[in-house]
């Protein structure tokens, strides 16, 4: 089913509203873990990771699934289809893949703001864990910019699926 051209720019604006406000939550959780990471005061650190477990369960998570689900609207009523592009294809996976990933990733960061609100944190507690938060985020932002190439792009390259729709397309056309 091909959504009317009002539809179809609305669920375009809902998707790069939430995939852009996703990509700027990610930006600024990584300056906050990179914060929490490096910063020589013990407030700043706790205050970082309080902060970043906020923005995950506010922002993070809420815009993740948004975009998601308005990407595949916007490909299920477009031409662009959901199976038809490998671009399509591999934003959706990678999609699926960063939202995944997230529900592992609040784990550590809710481990340390646990500890942060429980007792100032020193440079030593949980150095890994921080670390880990760290390259978590910035991988996060790798994908998410990727999926953005992707969708700006839009490689040529269409799946089997793809092939066999067109094809049935223009054999039933007048």
């Amino acid at each position: 089913m091909t959504m009317s051209s009002r539809v179809r720019k609305l669920a375009l604006t809902a998707h790069v509203t939430a995939s852009v406000g996703w990509l700027g939550a990610v930006v600024g959780f990584l300056a906050l873990a990179i914060a929490g990471l490096t910063s020589e005061q013990c407030q700043t650190a706790g205050a970082a990771y309080l902060a970043m477990k906020l923005i995950i369960r506010f922002v993070i998570v809420p815009l993740s699934l948004a975009s998601l689900v308005t990407g595949l609207v916007s490909s299920l009523g477009t031409a662009w289809g959901l199976f038809r592009h490998y671009w399509v294809l591999a934003k959706l996976l990678l999609t699926i893949l960063a939202t995944s990933l997230l529900a592992l990733h609040t784990q550590p960061v809710g481990r340390v703001a646990r500890l942060a609100t429980e007792r100032m944190l020193s440079s030593t507690d949980l150095r890994q864990v921080r670390i880990q938060i760290v390259a978590d985020a910035g991988a996060a932002l790798l994908v998410l910019l990727v999926n953005t190439t992707l969708g700006v792009y839009k490689p040529r390259g269409m799946t089997r699926y793809g092939w066999r729709k067109q094809h049935q397309q223009k054999v039933w056309q007048p």
